[in-house]
């Protein structure tokens, strides 16, 4: 047995203690400091093991992943001027972004039935098949862009709020490493929210949010991405990357021929116009 579990079964031992004894004055508030003194113990630990686990096992090809999904989701926000919100069309997006990047990327959609204390439902992630850098084996990486708030509750506990806080909003890892997640947040949610004296939701419960990422219902979408894309919306996006390439490129080399080899007026240019406005202004944009 695990420390953390031995932990959680003390813990639980003294709370029945004290229920068992409330009847009794004079043992009631040395229980009580006992209790509290286990919780706040407690409570450390959980966010020790959580850093721990996050620190963990962090490969190259991990790392690759998640520079390549910030990247392409930092470009999308800034293309469409929004903060971006995590949906089934932007994960095909991403999907065929890591595919062009050269990824073995699919969409996967699990869906559970309902089961004992375990209400039916569903979820989508991408998933990234990539080599072991010593063995060569195939390792399945789980890639989540709305990972954290799959973790947020009513009412939290300081000391829950501080490991979600921790918990990163994107998240790129191997299935063991995110089964130990969610098997300590469970837990320590369950912990929050005994201590609101609330009841854990279904929704919250070990079963239903390991069923989320590791359900064995998985059913992978990684062919047609790009027609499910849009052919239109695919060559809009790489018209406008080129534009932009243009433009970065005008921008590297000031005296290149490409802005007429002279001042604004010579390259066909209004009063009070540079010549970088007159090559977007020849390609139909209004940069004004």
């Amino acid at each position: 047995m695990s420390s953390l579990e031995e932990e959680e079964r003390l813990v639980q031992m003294v709370h029945d203690f004290i229920e068992s004894s409330e009847s009794s004055s004079s043992s009631s508030p040395s229980s009580s400091k006992c209790l509290l003194s286990l919780q706040h113990h407690h409570q450390p630990s959980y966010f020790l093991t959580l850093q721990e686990i996050l620190r963990s096992g962090n490969t190259e090809a991990e790392k690759e992943v998640l520079e390549r999904v910030k990247k392409h989701l930092v470009m999308r926000s800034r293309r469409d001027g929004v903060l971006l919100k995590s949906s089934n069309g932007l994960k095909k997006w991403l999907v065929r972004k890591l595919k062009m990047d050269g990824f073995n990327a699919s969409l996967c959609h699990t869906s559970w039935a309902t089961s004992s204390g375990c209400p039916a439902g569903d979820y989508e992630y991408i998933d990234i098949m990539v080599e072991d850098e010593q063995t060569e084996e195939p390792i399945r990486l789980i890639v989540d862009i709305d990972f954290k708030s799959q973790f947020e509750l009513a009412r939290p506990t300081q000391a829950y709020k501080e490991l979600t806080n921790i918990l990163p909003s994107i998240f790129v890892g191997q299935e063991e490493k995110l089964n130990k997640i969610i098997s300590l947040l469970c837990s320590a949610a369950k912990q929050s929210l005994k201590e609101r004296g609330l009841h854990i939701p279904p929704w919250r419960t070990s079963t239903y949010m390991h069923s989320k990422w590791l359900s064995a219902g998985c059913q992978k979408c990684s062919e047609n991405i790009e027609s499910a894309f849009g052919r239109k919306n695919i060559e809009e996006e790489n018209r406008s990357a080129s534009v932009g390439n243009v433009a970065i490129s005008m921008v590297k080399n000031p005296k290149r021929s490409a802005f007429g080899g002279g001042s604004a007026s010579a390259a066909g240019a209004g009063p009070g116009c540079s010549g970088l406005s007159s090559q977007f202004s020849n390609m139909g944009i209004n940069c004004c």
